[in-house]
């Protein structure tokens, strides 16, 4: 997510404090009691949100007030109707609570083989891609991105995004997942669904540069061949690398303490298109 450098989270394994985590155990606690399911215990997978089993069939999940690319995430879920993503059953706006479809057996995509795994997520996402409107009610990256490359601080690779940035004519016409990556994409049944969308408009290939950088790992040949599988689905080469120095650039920097270049996973891959 773009925000992770944010006073509300943290490096602990839960990515949130204990104050804001504290915050959202209480508000899931209070909706499940009012809407009648049980929950289970927090999910270690929702690290920046509240996450839970509720009853059998079904997923809790409260979103904190701070992540706002996370504002239409129900809008988004309510317009795929179980086609291609989990399916939202229940929403409560105010406390920011959905109650969702549990995918079955749920294991993510980044168990399967590099090549099963890229295959999967491009079918997954031509079913998310679809025509949306600017402010109906999703907003357009190009009213964020500005913002994020300036809260990535002043290095040289943020220059560089600027740049490209400043060289694109950005569209407005698409729903893009906004953090589309292998861990992010469930097995049901025999369907893959994705799950925990930041959905804005925008273009397809300003939605792959996550692929390429999860699992975390990345290398030369796996950059280069999902470039290559998802140009091969029709989308343009020369926009995904682009896309993948911008959101790298600003996803990887400043550095996190004891972190260095080579270790993040976003800055070896800028690197890499460079």
């Amino acid at each position: 997510m773009t925000d992770e450098k944010s006073a509300w989270l943290t490096h602990a394994p839960w990515g949130i404090t204990d104050r804001v985590a504290a915050r959202l155990a209480a508000t899931a606690h209070e909706v499940a009691a009012e809407w009648g399911v049980t929950l289970g215990e927090r999910l270690p997978a929702g690290r920046f949100s509240f996450v839970a089993f509720a009853g059998e069939d079904a997923v809790l999940k409260v979103v904190p007030v701070e992540d706002d690319e996370a504002d239409h995430e129900a809008d988004a879920l309510a317009l795929l109707d179980g086609d291609g993503a989990v399916r939202l059953l229940r929403h409560d706006a105010r406390r920011r609570t959905m109650l969702l479809e549990r995918a079955r057996p749920g294991d993510e995509a980044s168990t399967l083989p590099e090549a099963e795994a890229i295959k999967v997520a491009i079918a997954a996402a031509k079913k998310f891609w679809r025509p949306a409107e600017r402010g109906h009610p999703f907003r357009w990256i190009g009213e964020h991105i500005p913002r994020w490359l300036d809260n990535a601080g002043d290095h040289e690779l943020i220059h560089v995004a600027k740049d490209l940035y400043a060289g694109l004519d950005v569209d407005d016409r698409t729903l893009v997942h906004g953090d589309f990556h292998h861990h992010n994409l469930l097995r049901h049944g025999d369907r893959w669904l994705v799950i925990d969308p930041k959905p804005m408009v925008g273009e397809p290939e300003f939605d792959v540069p996550p692929l390429l950088w999860n699992p975390i790992g990345p290398t030369k040949r796996h950059v280069e061949s999902c470039i290559a599988a998802f140009a091969s689905a029709g989308l343009r080469e020369d926009r995904i690398r682009k896309w993948g120095i911008i959101r790298g650039a600003y996803l990887g920097l400043p550095l996190s303490p004891g972190e260095t270049e080579e270790s993040s996973p976003q800055i070896r891959v800028v690197r890499a298109l460079l």
